[in-house]
């Protein structure tokens, strides 16, 4: 017997309700576990209990600003990036991880930064490596930070300012950032380790150049230098 229009949808009906609570049944099983074998996405964010965000991972399109005790500010420097960014139990920013790169006009533009910061200051332990037409450097930078907590807003304000660079740079020469301490890596075809400082002034270098000349120099507080020794 043919059944009717009337079974049919009747059928449809029961097999749908079926499904739907196979899956509410599945789901409620396992409220706090799924499994996926893909999933992509443009950004996700990790949060506490009570909404507080801990980490973000992000495509370049949907990469966020700077985040100081839970509030996001726009951060005009961060363009062409993605990557991870990671948050405290406070909601502000203390690292992350960043990457990109690109052949553009025939020229490579490349860059890999992770870092951690200080509590409510900059960075602290960086380890990076970029690339600019030919030009490369790597390696792992420690800095010294004010304890006085950085003023996230108004340097994230300067950045969208057309004097903003200049006067980070007399701000940076003025020592509001604090100093790096110290650089092991390689830059301009050199592989070095320089050691700075309070003032962010090198005072020990120990450098192999390309060709393989070794050296040891200290240096007084103007970088000039007061002795060296090589092979």
């Amino acid at each position: 017997m043919k059944p009717t229009p009337a079974v049919l949808s009747a059928y449809a009906a029961v097999a749908a309700t079926v499904a739907l609570g196979l899956a509410i049944a599945a789901f409620v099983r396992h409220p706090d576990h799924e499994v996926l074998k893909t999933l992509d996405v443009g950004r996700i964010n990790v949060r506490e209990p009570d909404g507080t965000l801990r980490m973000t991972l992000s495509n370049r399109a949907d990469f966020p600003g700077g985040y100081v005790h839970g509030k996001e500010y726009t951060h005009a420097g961060r363009s062409g990036e993605a990557g991870l960014i990671f948050l405290d139990d406070e909601g502000t920013e203390n690292g992350g991880l960043i990457f990109n790169g690109a052949r553009v006009n025939g020229k490579v533009s490349s860059a890999g930064h992770l870092s951690f910061d200080q509590y409510d200051q900059d960075q602290v332990v960086t380890l990076e490596q970029t690339e600019d037409n030919g030009d490369r450097y790597a390696g792992l930078t420690i800095a010294d930070r004010p304890d006085a907590p950085i003023d996230f807003p108004r340097l994230l304000a300067l950045e969208g300012q057309p004097d903003g660079q200049a006067q980070f740079a007399r701000m940076r020469a003025a020592g509001a950032f604090g100093h790096k301490r110290l650089f092991l890596g390689k830059s301009d075809g050199n592989s070095e380790l320089t050691l700075k400082d309070g003032e962010g002034r090198p005072r020990l270098q120990l450098l192999v150049t390309r060709d393989g000349a070794a050296s040891i120099t200290f240096l007084d507080g103007n970088g000039k230098p007061v002795r060296s020794v090589t092979p």
